[in-house]
Formats: C-alpha cells, sequence, structure tokens
C-alpha cells in the first residue's frame, strides 16, 4: 500500500473536510480545523516532496480531477495542505494539515524499503511544530483552543502488515513474532502513538481499522489461485480490527472521555468487497489501473491497463480502493451505524459538539 493516489485515496480526507460545515443545522456550525494522520490512504501530497519510491505524482494518478493532474492539491479554500507544502503558511495553517506519508506504518521499521517517508513518530513530531508555527501566528491560548476543538483522522496499520510482516517469506517480524503476537505488539506500539497525540491536544480523533487486507488485487496477484482472498492476510486483519476498538475503548476510559473514535473500515469494505454489484460495481477482485493477474502487479503508470469508468471498480490500483468505493466508505463515517462506527457517527459527534 505504498503509492499515494492523489485523486481516490484522499477523497474521505477531502470528503470529510468538505462536510464539516454543512452537517449541524444552519447557525450552528463553527469552522474547525482538520488534521490527517496516516499512510497511503490519506497522503495528499507529502511524499512528492521526499525523494522516495512511494509516490503518485505522475499519470495517470489524477485522471479525474478537474485539471486531470496527478498532484491538484487544492480543492477549494477548506482543503487541507500537505504539511511539507511550501503552501502551507500564514492564514492557511488554520484550517489544519495532512501530515500523512505513503509507506509508513505504526512500527518505525515499516516501509524501510521505501527510502525516505514521514514515519509516524515524524508525523506526530511534526505536527508540534505545526503547533509552535501556529502560536507565532495567533498566540498559544488560540492554538490550544483550535487543536482541541479540531477533528482528527488517523488511518495507519495495513503496511505493517503487507509491507512488514508479510513482505516477504519469513520476514524478520514474522521471525520475531507468532501472528497473535505481532498484533498485540502493533495494539501496544499504536496505543502509544495515540496518546501521544491526545498529549498534544487531541480531543476528537476518527481512527479506522485495515480493510480485507487479503483481498486487494495485489495480494489475489501474488497469493490466490483462484480468485480467493489470502487466508493468512486475512487472519492478521480479523486478530488486528477487533483489538484495536477494544484498545481505543480502552484510552476512552482512562482519559474519561469519547476521544477515539472507532471506524470499523473492515466491514465497509467487506460489505462491497463480497458483494460487489449491490454497490454498482462490476468487480471486487480485478483493479481498474495495473497489469497482470487481477491487474494486482506492480504500480499503476501510464502503460497498465485503465479502465474508462472507475465508478465500476471497488479498487482503483492493486491496493487502494476506488473515489467511489471511499465515497461509501465516508457516507458509513458520516451517518453508520454502531456497526460501523463506534461508540458514535461523525455526524453526530458534529451535532455534540455544536451543542458545547
Amino acid at each position: 500500500m505504498a503509492p499515494s493516489s492523489n485523486f481516490v485515496h484522499i477523497m474521505v480526507v477531502l470528503s470529510l473536510v468538505l462536510i464539516l460545515g454543512v452537517i449541524v443545522p444552519k447557525g450552528e456550525a463553527r469552522r474547525r480545523a482538520f488534521f490527517v494522520f496516516g499512510d497511503s490512504l490519506v497522503d495528499n501530497g507529502n511524499n512528492n516532496y521526499l525523494l522516495t519510491t512511494a509516490r503518485a505524482d505522475s499519470p495517470p494518478y489524477g485522471i479525474d480531477y478537474p485539471t486531470r493532474k496527478p498532484t491538484g492539491q487544492q480543492l477549494g479554500t477548506v482543503s487541507t495542505l500537505p504539511y511539507l507544502s511550501p503552501e502551507l503558511k500564514g492564514r492557511k495553517l488554520l484550517i489544519g494539515a495532512n501530515f500523512g506519508s505513503a509507506g509508513i506504518g505504526i512500527l518505525n521499521d515499516t516501509g524501510v524499503q521505501f527510502i525516505n517517508v514521514v514515519k509516524m513518530h515524524t508525523q506526530l513530531d511534526y505536527f508540534e511544530e505545526y503547533q509552535q508555527r501556529l502560536t507565532t501566528l495567533i498566540g498559544g491560548s488560540r492554538t490550544r483552543r483550535l487543536v482541541n476543538k479540531a477533528l482528527f483522522l488517523m488511518t495507519v496499520g495495513g503496511n505493517d502488515f503487507v509491507n512488514n510482516y508479510y513482505l516477504v517469506p519469513s520476514s524478520s517480524r514474522s521471525r520475531q513474532y507468532p501472528l497473535p503476537h505481532y498484533v498485540k505488539f502493533l495494539i501496544c506500539e499504536y496505543r502509544k502513538h495515540l496518546q501521544r497525540l491526545y498529549d498534544l491536544g487531541a480531543r476528537r480523533v476518527l481512527v479506522t481499522g485495515t480493510g480485507p487486507l487479503g483481498c486487494a488485487p495485489a495480494e489475489l496477484a501474488t497469493r490466490s489461485t483462484n480468485g480467493e482472498c489470502s487466508m493468512e492476510l486475512q487472519r492478521g486483519a480479523a486478530l488486528y480490527n477487533p483489538q484495536l476498538e477494544q484498545m481505543l475503548q480502552r484510552l476512552n476510559r482512562k482519559l474519561g472521555s469519547d476521544i477515539f473514535i472507532a471506524a470499523n473500515t473492515a466491514q465497509m469494505h467487506k460489505d462491497f468487497v463480497t458483494n460487489p454489484t449491490a454497490y454498482g460495481f462490476v468487480t471486487s477482485k480485478v483493479a481498474c489501473c495495473g497489469q497482470g493477474p487481477y491487474n494486482g502487479i506492480g504500480v499503476c503508470t501510464t502503460l497498465s491497463n485503465l479502465c474508462p469508468n472507475r465508478d465500476l471498480y471497488v479498487f482503483w490500483d492493486p491496493f487502494h480502493p476506488s473515489e467511489k468505493a471511499n465515497r461509501l466508505i465516508v457516507e458509513q463515517i458520516m451517518s453508520g451505524s454502531t456497526r460501523y462506527m463506534k461508540p458514535m457517527n461523525l455526524s453526530t459527534i458534529l451535532l455534540l459538539d455544536a451543542s458545547t
């Protein structure tokens, strides 16, 4: 899950940003900053400023932008900019920032093959630096208030399986830990990141789980004989996601408030991966862009097979959901039941926060 597709995967982030001011009743809406942390599912351009192989700044990425360019980052005045963008300065800091970086994971050794990415601990360091920059602009008390009232999105974890534990047969981490112990280790390390985020002022944090890792076209192409999902990767996700949710519940109890909101993206993905036609897709096995079996080999380039209608495919490239799939995920984040969102969905959060 390395390349960061600025036109499809960031849809989750941009959709959230663009609706923040319109979900609550008119007159009660308030502007709030939005901060994003994580991997390629939310990286909207930070890796384009780095010397790394984990980038998606060339065609056909961006094909559905109005500009048809792969690095279009300005989608209106409310969209968050990549933290490494030189355009993120002055009043634009008030909107928030995106710290995501394709290829990273919970662990520092995840994604080392991509050479130069913004590890999770560095993303949090940058957030601390961001607050220092904002304090210079608006003062300490206003900065703390902006951060406390902001919405945060944290999306990380999948790479710790596909680009670490299962990256190669007999990987270093798989020799070090049996899978159940590895998952517990991931959850323990993740908790440290979330605690630090809280210590830095975050008070409303959406935390997504992993999708059906073994069902991505890349895994079907390399691990499947007849189109079935990789049972081993699915086992990893099945162990990880419930423990993530339980950890968030424990952390909330410790903090005495519903700080962390669990988004069951595994179930959201499963709905249309197992029954794609019910959601208007023609396939959940073949990627729109790629090559080889299921278009799941390598990365998406101008030489790849490219579908004419992206809305008919669950997956855009070998690893990442399409824009339509991400829209469905956002809909569940906004209004989904406790099957998908615990303890509450984002619409409920925004209504509650508007009344305080």
